[in-house]
């Protein structure tokens, strides 16, 4: 991993050994490497969108940047809005909104505030590491749970256990729904590809425990990359159906700004007998580039081998059983403004967040 100039920065950097830093590990990173976490006191806490692509309309990420370090994390690219590097930089500093809570707990009070679902950590991981002691996330479901406020989360972290107290509840109000992120089940790749999220066992004890506390809980297979871990995406399936996954979803690899070199570099380094056929059928299914934004076709891919990898997860898909019935209800009707022992906000018949 690098530290890859962000698209944004007007100086140039070049790395000198002025005897000062800490002399570079066999694979570039300096020895010693810290996270930082930084306090941020956000204006806005609720981010909308308009995009067709995407299942949900309003999302909230507790934190700027994410110490698991996935090196295709479609999300790296905004640390360069901070003059930040999108590759090392997004991982090792983090950026903590500390008044996350209060700033929800306001804009659920307002009386323009329209009810819908909420998607957390869709850009950064609600329960990374830094969040064991912060605990944001967990005081933003404390309000989201007052306020019987609807949402749906997807994470990689096993932390998401500490908070079925909270979480369980609102499963059983048609409040809440989960999805954890599987991209392998193979270890070695995991270490190299996501280092410092939860290993793929742990995740599939997360999917067990979080099922049999009676949380619907789905699995996410991003991204899929082709030969590395597209050749695994059934095992994965198979392996969340019997650990308790009521559906699945994925999501073929995206390569957006600056996360594209940083994959190469990663695929050159770890799969080098590999690289350029990665590669080559990364483009087959992106329109001849390494990354096509369209809304139609970011997502899935398009072309022979798309519709080839669409195939074999729908037939997996039906013999396992997932994804059979109707999925992504959450009940708005018992929404709370204001107080929440108080005035009660509009009621809504059952939107659906189909997020995964």
């Amino acid at each position: 991993m690098t530290n890859l100039q962000g698209r944004y920065e007007v100086d140039q950097r070049e790395a000198v050994d002025d005897g000062w830093q800490p002399a570079a590990e066999e694979d570039g990173e300096p020895k010693g490497l810290r996270t930082q976490v930084f306090e941020e006191r956000a204006k806005s806490i609720l981010t909308r969108n308009a995009s067709p692509d995407i299942p949900f309309s309003v999302s909230l990420n507790p934190y700027r940047g994410c110490e698991h370090g996935c090196i295709y994390c479609f999300a790296r690219p905004t640390h360069s809005y901070l003059g930040l590097s999108p590759g090392l930089d997004f991982e090792s500093r983090i950026y903590a909104k500390i008044n996350a809570p209060e700033l929800l707990e306001r804009e659920l009070s307002k009386k323009s505030y329209v009810p819908e679902p909420i998607a957390l950590g869709v850009a950064t991981d609600a329960w990374q590491p830094a969040e064991r002691d912060l605990r944001l996330t967990r005081r933003v479901i404390e309000v989201l749970s007052e306020r019987n406020q609807p949402f749906a989360a997807i994470t990689k972290s096993s932390l998401i256990e500490r908070d079925i107290d909270l979480l369980a509840p609102m499963a059983a109000r048609g409040q809440f729904m989960a999805a954890i992120t599987i991209t392998t089940l193979d270890a070695d790749i995991a270490r190299t590809l996501e280092p410092r999220a939860a290993t793929p066992s742990r995740r599939l004890r997360a999917i067990r425990t979080l099922s049999e506390a009676g949380i619907p809980v789905g699995v996410s297979i991003a991204p899929v990359i082709p030969f590395v871990t597209e050749p695994d995406m059934e095992r994965v399936l198979e392996a969340c159906a019997e650990a308790g996954a009521s559906n699945a979803s994925y999501i073929v690899l995206r390569l957006p700004w600056e996360v594209a070199p940083l994959f190469k570099d990663w695929l050159a380094a770890h799969f080098p007998d590999r690289a350029e056929r990665v590669m080559s059928r990364v483009r087959d299914m992106r329109g001849g580039k390494d990354y096509d934004s369209s809304f139609s076709t970011r997502m899935k891919g398009e072309g022979l081998w798309a519709d080839m990898l669409k195939q074999r997860f729908h037939k997996a898909v039906r013999r396992l059983g997932l994804n059979g019935r109707e999925r992504g209800i959450l009940d708005m009707s018992h929404f709370r403004r204001g107080e929440p022992s108080r005035e009660r906000g509009p009621s809504h018949d059952n939107p659906q967040l189909r997020l995964f």
